[in-house]
């Protein structure tokens, strides 16, 4: 297992570097100026900036100073958003409330639609699969900022039970938008839990495990859930991430001082430190969910197993 997790890691580390690669290139061709202001400024102050934070510098050169500054922790400093402040310091402040509404969607999301998953595949063919099912369909067809919309009408406006938008309280304020970031995972895990034990249910071993006289339960929880979570983990690692790290759209939508909502503002004004920290902050994250999700499988189903750095 260490061997493998070591591997895994040595791969991580050259993902990285290719993501950090590619990123700062990408910005050095895309138009426009990283520095605040800059069709205000005299050529003469322009070159003092610019010389101040090294962008008078051949590419090549920023480009391996960044690296190695990227190696230490530093993602540099903004230069238009926020004048000066540093991009790990602005990350760290905003992922609060992303965190927050990802974790309370993501969390709420799941559990729901592994009850619905769960009732439908027990009542195959009964109005409740049909219902869960339907649910399903309207969670995966109608986006995020429909729901949102949506519950700021119904909920806010007309039952004025929850701020329309902003960030005033903790609790209060991350209902609604965790709730309509929650549609995602709730119609994808109601779906894969449904299809995966209907599927396993109809196996060989579990019409062994009923000979054997396992009860109803049994048979629910000990097998056939368990193998049916392994699908759904492959799906909902990576949007977890997404959810955790903040949605662009229902940041903007609630006016959510999150990750996603200050990365929106970077791209409209050519931020490039911020642009290229959060896009770093982000690959890292989703590259250690992955790794996480590969030795999540090892525990949830005992037939697989790592040995030698090979699953």
């Amino acid at each position: 297992m260490l061997k493998y997790i070591g591997k895994r890691l040595f791969y991580m580390l050259i993902t990285l570097a290719l993501i950090a690669t590619a990123t700062f290139f990408l910005m050095k061709v895309l138009p426009g100026s990283p520095i605040a202001s800059a069709s205000k400024l005299s050529p003469e102050q322009r070159a003092i900036v610019e010389a101040r934070y090294g962008l008078d510098e051949p590419v090549p050169v920023q480009y391996f100073k960044y690296m190695a500054n990227m190696a230490q922790g530093d993602l540099g400093v903004s230069l238009n958003q926020f004048k000066g402040a540093d991009v790990t310091d602005l990350i760290i402040s905003r992922i609060g409330p992303s965190a927050q509404i990802g974790f309370q969607g993501m969390l709420f999301g799941t559990v729901i639609g592994i009850l619905f998953g769960m009732v439908a595949a027990l009542r195959q063919n009964t109005w409740i699969d049909y219902t869960s099912t339907t649910v399903a369909i309207f969670g995966i067809s109608i986006p995020s900022f429909v729901f949102a919309s949506m519950l700021q009408y119904f909920f806010a406006i007309q039952l004025e039970w929850f701020p329309v938008a902003l960030w005033k309280d903790g609790f209060m304020s991350s209902v609604l938008p965790s709730l309509a970031l929650a549609m995602g995972p709730l119609a994808i895990a109601a779906r894969f839990i449904r299809t995966e034990m209907i599927e396993v249910l109809s196996s060989d071993y579990i019409t062994l495990a009923k000979a054997k006289g396992a009860t109803g339960t049994e048979v629910a929880f000990k097998h056939a859930f368990r193998n049916a979570l392994i699908p759904l983990i492959t799906v909902l690692g990576p949007m977890a991430v997404g959810l955790l790290t903040g949605s662009l759209v229902i940041e903007q939508i609630f006016a959510i001082p999150g990750i996603g909502e200050q990365f929106v503002k970077a791209i409209m004004v050519n931020d490039f430190a911020i642009i290229m920290g959060t896009t770093m902050f982000f690959s890292v994250f989703l590259i250690a969910v992955i790794l996480l999700v590969d030795i999540l499988y090892g525990v949830i189903d005992p037939r697989i197993r790592l040995s030698g750095g090979n699953s």
